[in-house]
């Protein structure tokens, strides 16, 4: 059988308050279109279908309308577990009328295994199928005062625990596979991905997935990668780049060919249909900006700029930048005389009010605070301040 691995699909995200439901609705065309022309018999989803437990109706519609697309009246199976952005129970709401079309969806932790036969080759795939398992949703109960090894340890071995349970269904005549959302030690980071763990506490060894399974299917980070470990285990990454941290990545999907006993081999198909984030360093100042715009420099993508100026950027400025280009997402001027600056005289020498005057002064183009700004701006200084004291 053909199995493709994807997930956090992250349906209604935004960045910085711009739509990406253009790019996602590419997304799941293309995806459509690779199913159809690998061959898939079995697209897995491993979490994190929307951005958040309540989302936009047109996230919802553009879900239900392409996993049906995905399955085509059952044709092709899929299935779906729910990630920390999604809410398990309204995931798996619709699992009865979805089954009827092939489509498999789990919300909650369930010690089922899941056993999916697949009409085209007459084999069998046997899923142990463990959705985001918070804390909560395992109904475990770990101390705060708890050292944060003790804890991580628990945390992983009750995941083991479920995982040995469900595969202990695994057979020598099926294709055996796992799929979880989680952070497993050893996973690359990114800063879109919202942690789902407090310090190390909610990590899991890899040797939790010693299980049998031929391919271990993950969710959770953005970043394509495999999984040093005993068996072989694969983060899909998310298929579009949701945060500047992630700029320069490929996207990507990824395809297995398996039968029962067959060692895993997975391999990428990259995906083309999400806008690029880049960043830009104008060092010649707004004139080097505007040349790259009339070359149609990363013509597409999404950009972070940050402009070096000799003189106070107006808001002017700024918006006729917004109007040659509406990719720019953040505009952030840079002045060298207070990197020279900030770079050799040690902070304490100013006081907070003179740094936030000489800020002040440099963004309005010389005028200066009032003092009732100042007033306030220290107030929501010391609010911060204690904030982070109290952790």
């Amino acid at each position: 059988m053909r199995v493709l691995h994807t997930g956090d699909w992250h349906f209604g995200r935004t960045l910085e308050g711009r739509s990406r439901m253009e790019e996602q609705t590419a997304f799941m065309d293309e995806l459509v279109q690779i199913v159809q022309d690998q061959i898939i018999d079995l697209v897995l989803v491993a979490g994190d279908i929307y951005d958040s437990v309540n989302p936009p109706a047109a996230a919802e519609q553009l879900f239900y309308e392409g996993i049906a697309r995905l399955a085509d009246g059952g044709k092709r199976q899929v299935a779906i577990i729910s990630g920390n952005h999604d809410h398990p129970d309204r995931l798996a709401a619709s699992g009865p009328l979805a089954a009827k079309q092939g489509i498999t969806l789990i919300g909650l932790p369930v010690p089922e295994i899941q056993s999916i036969g697949i009409p085209r080759t007459g084999e069998i795939a046997k899923l142990a199928a463990l959705p985001y398992p918070s804390e909560s949703r395992l109904k475990e109960l770990l101390s705060d005062a708890a050292e944060e090894e003790t804890l991580r340890s628990k945390y992983s071995e009750r995941v083991a625990s479920l995982i040995r349970h469900q595969a202990a269904s695994f057979e020598a005549g099926t294709v055996n596979l796992i799929m979880s959302h989680l952070y497993v030690l050893g996973g690359l980071e990114t800063e879109s991905e919202r942690p789902i763990q407090v310090g190390g506490a909610y990590t899991v060894d890899t040797s939790a997935f010693v299980a049998g399974a031929q391919y271990v299917a993950l969710g959770h980070l953005h970043r394509p990668q495999n999984v040093k470990a005993a068996s072989p285990i694969r983060y899909c990454g998310s298929p579009i780049a949701y945060s500047f941290s992630e700029a320069g990545q490929a996207k990507s999907v990824t395809v297995l060919d398996l039968a029962p006993g067959q060692k895993a081999e997975p391999q990428e198909i990259f995906l083309t249909s999400g806008r690029p984030l880049v960043s830009w360093k104008a060092k010649e100042g707004i004139r080097q900006v505007h040349q790259w715009l009339e070359e149609r420099r990363d013509a597409s993508a999404w950009i972070d700029l940050e402009i070096t100026m000799t003189e106070a950027m107006s808001m002017e400025q700024i918006q006729s930048l917004r109007k040659a280009y509406d990719g720019f997402i953040h505009i952030r001027p840079i002045y060298p005389e207070t990197e020279v600056v900030r770079a050799s005289a040690p902070r304490a020498a100013l006081s907070m009010e003179e740094h936030f005057a000489r800020f002040y002064s440099r963004q309005t183009g010389g005028a200066q605070p009032e003092p009732e700004l100042v007033r306030l701006f220290l107030e929501l200084l010391q609010e911060n301040d204690a904030a982070e004291a109290d952790g």
